[in-house]
């Protein structure tokens, strides 16, 4: 059961993306600021979106989205109970988002984190752990593993997207996926 006025506050937070000039200047498209249970336990965070979700306002969508989808499903999650979102809220403009740019969109995905309250954060990739951990990490070594921050469980792991560009990618998320697994039963 969602706590009451958690949907507004997301869907008012959404508002303050779409008229953010900052957050306008270095992107393009669509602003997608996320979606999901606005009471998840479980939150999912990415880089930015791409061409699909920038035509279409959701998170997710095209070829990463849906080998994310399918792990969520592994996991023993339904994408219902989770929420999805990236730091950087609508598609760079030049390829990778700018330091600057994930530190502005930071202010954006903190207060969608202080709502949501998630017990288990998944931070996938370089620019989720430099949003939320501040500090850069080199997903390909550090990914499988939890950080414990703020009372929070921040579970590093690589982009959906390096598992559709290297066959030992998709093998790396595989194994994390099944830590997660792991350390969602051990939450319960």
């Amino acid at each position: 059961m969602t706590i009451p006025g958690k949907e507004d506050k997301l869907a008012g937070i959404a508002e303050e993306i779409r008229r953010c000039p900052l957050c306008r200047q270095w992107g393009t498209g669509e602003p997608v600021p996320g979606e999901g249970h606005a009471d998840a336990d479980i939150l999912f965070i990415g880089e930015a979106p791409g061409r699909e979700e920038a035509k279409s306002g959701r998170p997710f969508i095209g070829r990463s989205g849906r080998l994310l989808r399918s792990m969520i499903s592994e996991a023993g999650l339904r994408a219902e109970e989770v929420y999805i979102t990236s730091p950087v809220k609508y598609l760079p403009l030049r390829g990778t988002p700018s330091k600057a740019n994930i530190i502005h969109s930071r202010e954006h995905l903190m207060k969608q984190v202080e709502i949501i309250d998630p017990e288990v954060i998944v931070l996938m990739g370089a620019v989720a752990c430099l949003a939320l951990l501040d500090r850069k990490a080199a997903t390909t070594k550090e990914h499988g593993t939890t950080v414990l921050k703020d009372g929070r469980k921040y579970f590093i792991t690589c982009h959906p997207a390096y598992g559709l560009r290297f066959p030992s990618g998709k093998i790396t998320l595989l194994e994390d996926f099944r830590k997660l697994r792991e350390l969602i039963r051990t939450r319960k």
